[in-house]
């Protein structure tokens, strides 16, 4: 059992978030949905409406709560996603950046519920673990320029091309 789990507050939309999620990583999945009980007219949320979606991304616990328009998310937390190749981050950042999601700088992204994304290409974080430090010096200058990170125009810049 994940000992901390990261909790994401929405305004109505836990349940599509949750799916929408789910549908983009490989060992994902809604693991138990709460709903609001009735506990009167003071009580929060509508009886019945969905209150919490429990689900993994990628085996990670997370917990969504629909908890109304109180709170928003900011870009300063975000969830960073290392992915294994150039087509894993293109295929993510198409999906997560749709229907109203925004391009951040640096491999950072918006998606359209307003949380926050870092796709990386784990190959990336390889080069910047590396002892050439002109060579990385060079590549988080090219990394600087992008939206959407290009591992091959990294490496090129890594490499000195």
């Amino acid at each position: 059992m994940q000992k901390i789990k990261t909790f994401l507050w929405f305004d109505g939309k836990a349940e599509e978030a949750a799916e929408f999620y789910v549908s983009l990583l490989p060992d994902s999945k809604i693991t138990h949905i709460e709903r609001y009980p009735d506990l009167g007219p003071d009580a929060p949320g509508t009886p019945g409406q969905v209150m919490t979606v429990d689900f993994e991304l990628a085996g990670q616990a997370y917990t969504a709560l629909n908890g109304g328009p109180e709170f928003s998310f900011t870009p300063a937390i975000s969830l960073m996603v290392d992915c294994d190749s150039q087509e894993e981050v293109d295929r993510l950042w198409t999906a997560l950046t749709a229907d109203g999601g925004e391009d951040g700088p640096c491999g950072w992204l918006t998606d359209r519920f307003g949380l926050s994304w870092q796709l990386i290409p784990a190959e990336f974080n390889e080069l910047m673990s590396g002892g050439d430090q002109a060579g990385k010096d060079r590549a988080f200058r090219a990394m600087l320029g992008m939206h959407k990170l290009d591992l091959g125009a990294l490496k090129a810049a890594y490499e000195g091309r």
